[in-house]
C-alpha cells in the first residue's frame, strides 16, 4: 500500500470513527505556503459531519494526530486540513523507493497504439516533426511505464500531387541526380526538386497571368502542375515508368528518414503506408453510401453530411472517384483495428491545426458502425517556432531537423570544452557525451511544454547547464553518479534508512521522490509528458539544494553518510526513469 492508499484508509477510518460513516475525501499536495506534504479536502465530508469545514478538518486532524502513525502535526485551514507525517513514515517511504516502478504498472495486460511522425514523402522532417516525434515516443513511454503494451506506428504520405510534383521536377531537371551523385541525403535531394518545382511554377504562373489568363486557370495550366497532374494520373494507372520513378525517389526518402530517426532516437513498431490504404477507405466510403450512411452528389462525389453533429459535410471520394486524406484515414484507421484487435485505443500524434479532421473522422467511424470510433483520440499539440530566422534550412522556408539537431549537439560540444570538464577523454568520447547533452536539451525543451500549447524554440535556452534545461537534469544525475563512486571507494554504500532525525531539505526530497508514482499515472492521463520533465526538473532542483546545504560523505557520523547516499541513489534512480520516459539519456559522467 503507498503513501496515498495508506492516508486514503486513514482518513476513512477517522471518518467513521468521528461522523460515524466511512468516507473518501480528496488528497493532494500542500500547497507550498502552507507547512506539511499532503492536504485532505473536507468540504465533500460536512453534509455527513453537519460542521463548519473548518471545524470538520480540526476534527479529522486531531484524530489523525492522535489514533495513527502517520501524523505528527495538522492544521486546519477553512475546509483544508494540512498534515505534517512523521519521520519514521518517511523513512519508510524512502526504502520502499528502491524500485521506482513497483507498483506503478497497473495496466498490464492492455494494449495500446500510439502514432506519431506521419511525414509526408516528398521533403525532409523539420522542427515541428521533432516536437511531434518526441511528444508521441515520450507518451508510448509512459503507457508503457504503467504497464500497456504500446504499438507505435506511423503513416507513410506517400502519394498524391505533393509527391508527384518532386517526381515531376526530378524527371525535367534532375538529369539523373541521385544521392550519392549529389551527396545529398536522400529526403534532402527530394526536397529540393519540391522546392524547385514551386520555384516553377510560380514563374509560370506570372508568365500566364501576362498573357491574360486569371490566377486560377494560371495555376492550373502551368506546365510543370500539368506534369505533376499528368504523373499522378500515370499512377494512380500503375504506368510502370511512373511506378519505378516514385518507388526510386521514395526509397531515397526512407533512407534519409531513418538516419534522422536513429539520431532523434525514436522508433516504430509498424508502418503503415498510404499507397495501402487509400483503397480500404475508398471500399468504405462506397459502401457507407449503399447502407445510406453517405451520399452522392451529381457529380458522382461522396459525401458525409456531419452538420446534425456541429460539423459540415465532408467530401469522401472526389468526381473522378480518386481519395481524399480523410478516406485515407479512415482505411488506415480500420486497418490498424484489425492488426491489432486487443488495442483499447488508437493515439493520434498531430498538430492542433487538424482538430477539426479528427473530430470529423471519429464521428465517420461511429457512422460506419465501429464501435471503437470512441476509444480514438487526438493528442493535439501546439505549432513551434523559433524566435529568429536562426538555423533555416537550405529551402529556406521550414527549420530542418537535420541541421538543428547538428547545431544544437555542435553548441553541446563547444559548451562541454569551455567547462575543461573533459580532460583524458577521446575525440569520440567527447562526440559520443555531446551528442547526448545535445538531444537531452533538444528534447526536454520540447517536451517541458504543455502539448496543448504552442512555443518558441530558442536553442541557446536549451543547452544551458543551470535553469530549465535538461543538461541540468542530466548534469544532476552525473553529480550524484560522481558522488556513488567516490562514496564506493571509501566502502560506503546505500543501505536502509534507519532511525535518523531529518533535516528540512531531506524531508522534503522524499515528499518530492514519493510523488513519482502519481505523477507518471497523472501524466498519462492527460497525455503529458510536460509533467515529467517539470517534475524531474523540480526534483533535480531539491536535490542540488540538499546538496548546498548538508555535507553528504564529509560527516563523521557514518550512518547519516550511509542515509545520505541512500536518499541520493534514490533520486538518481527516479531522475534516470524520468529521463528514460522522455528519451533522454543519463550520462555517468559530464
Amino acid at each position: 500500500m503507498n503513501l496515498e492508499q495508506k492516508l486514503a484508509e486513514a482518513v476513512k477510518e477517522g471518518c467513521r470513527i468521528l461522523f460515524g460513516k466511512e468516507m473518501a475525501a480528496p488528497i493532494q499536495p500542500t500547497n507550498p505556503e502552507f507547512e506539511g506534504s499532503h492536504t485532505v479536502v473536507c468540504f465533500a465530508l460536512t453534509k455527513t459531519s453537519r460542521k463548519s469545514p473548518e471545524e470538520t478538518a480540526r476534527l479529522l486532524g486531531e484524530y489523525l494526530a492522535a489514533n495513527t502513525s502517520l501524523v505528527s502535526k495538522y492544521q486546519a485551514a477553512k475546509g483544508f486540513l494540512n498534515l505534517s507525517l512523521h519521520d519514521s513514515f518517511w523513512r519508510d517511504v524512502l526504502n520502499e523507493l528502491k524500485n521506482p516502478d513497483e507498483g506503478l504498472a497497473v495496466h498490464k495486460g492492455k494494449e495500446i497504439m500510439v502514432e506519431y511522425s506521419s511525414p509526408n514523402t516528398n521533403k525532409p522532417l523539420h522542427l515541428g516533426h521533432l516536437r511531434n516525434n518526441f511528444l508521441g515516443f515520450s507518451v508510448a513511454n509512459l503507457f508503457r511505464a504503467i504497464g500497456y503494451t504500446v504499438h507505435t506506428v506511423q503513416i507513410i504520405n506517400d502519394r498524391g500531387i505533393h509527391i508527384c510534383k518532386s517526381m515531376a521536377a526530378w524527371k525535367l531537371f534532375g538529369n539523373g541526380e541521385t544521392p550519392e551523385s549529389s551527396g545529398m541525403k536522400g529526403d534532402h535531394l527530394a526536397g529540393k526538386y519540391y522546392v524547385l518545382f514551386d520555384k516553377q511554377h510560380k514563374k509560370e504562373i506570372k508568365e500566364l497571368l501576362e498573357q491574360g489568363l486569371s490566377q486560377e486557370v494560371a495555376e492550373k495550366q502551368a506546365p510543370i502542375m500539368l506534369a505533376a497532374t499528368d504523373m499522378l494520373r500515370q499512377w494512380e494507372n500503375k504506368d510502370p515508368a511512373a511506378m519505378a520513378l516514385w518507388r526510386k525517389m521514395n526509397g531515397w526518402v526512407y533512407d534519409g528518414f531513418a538516419q534522422t530517426y536513429r539520431r532523434m532516437g525514436v522508433t516504430f513498431d509498424k508502418l503503415y503506408y498510404e499507397s495501402d490504404t487509400y483503397l480500404l477507405g475508398r471500399s468504405e466510403a462506397l459502401q457507407g453510401v449503399e447502407n445510406g450512411v453517405f451520399f452522392k452528389k451529381e457529380d458522382g462525389s461522396v459525401w458525409v453530411d456531419l452538420t446534425a453533429d456541429g460539423l459540415d459535410q465532408k467530401a469522401l471520394l472526389r468526381a473522378d472517384g480518386t481519395s481524399v486524406y480523410m478516406t485515407q484515414d479512415i482505411g488506415t484507421a480500420i486497418l490498424r483495428f484489425r492488426d491489432f484487435p486487443r488495442i483499447e485505443g488508437q493515439v493520434y500524434t498531430v498538430g492542433n491545426e487538424q482538430e477539426y479532421h479528427f473530430k470529423a473522422l471519429f464521428l465517420i467511424l461511429k457512422k460506419l458502425g465501429y464501435a471503437w470510433a470512441d476509444k480514438c483520440r487526438h493528442l493535439s499539440y501546439g505549432m513551434v517556432d523559433l524566435p529568429s530566422g536562426k538555423m533555416k534550412s537550405r529551402e529556406g522556408t521550414v527549420v530542418d531537423a537535420d541541421d538543428l539537431m547538428e547545431e544544437i549537439v555542435s553548441e553541446a560540444k563547444k559548451q562541454t570544452m569551455e567547462l575543461g570538464k573533459i580532460e583524458g577523454r577521446s575525440a569520440e568520447e567527447i562526440d559520443a557525451l555531446s551528442e547526448r547533452i545535445g538531444q537531452g536539451a533538444l528534447k526536454f525543451f520540447l517536451l517541458k511544454v504543455d502539448p496543448k500549447k504552442s512555443m518558441l524554440f530558442d536553442p541557446t535556452e536549451s543547452i544551458r547547464l543551470q535553469g530549465h534545461t535538461g543538461p541540468f537534469i542530466q548534469y544532476t544525475y552525473a553529480r550524484i553518479a560522481a558522488l556513488l563512486r567516490k562514496a564506493a571507494e571509501q566502502n560506503l554504500f546505500p543501505e536502509a534508512a534507519k532511525n535518523i532525525s531529518l533535516k528540512e531539505t531531506e524531508r522534503d526530497l522524499i515528499i518530492a521522490l514519493s510523488r513519482y508514482r502519481q505523477t507518471v499515472h497523472e501524466a498519462a492521463r492527460q497525455y503529458s509528458p510536460a509533467l515529467i520533465a517539470n517534475y524531474a526538473y523540480e526534483l533535480a532542483k531539491a536535490y542540488n539544494h540538499f546538496y548546498q546545504s548538508v555535507p553528504v560523505l564529509n560527516e563523521e557520523d557514518k550512518s547519516l553518510v550511509v542515509f545520505r547516499l541512500t536518499l541520493s541513489k534514490a533520486v538518481a534512480d527516479v531522475v534516470q526513469k524520468c529521463l528514460a520516459i522522455l528519451g533522454i539519456d543519463s550520462p555517468e559522467r559530464m
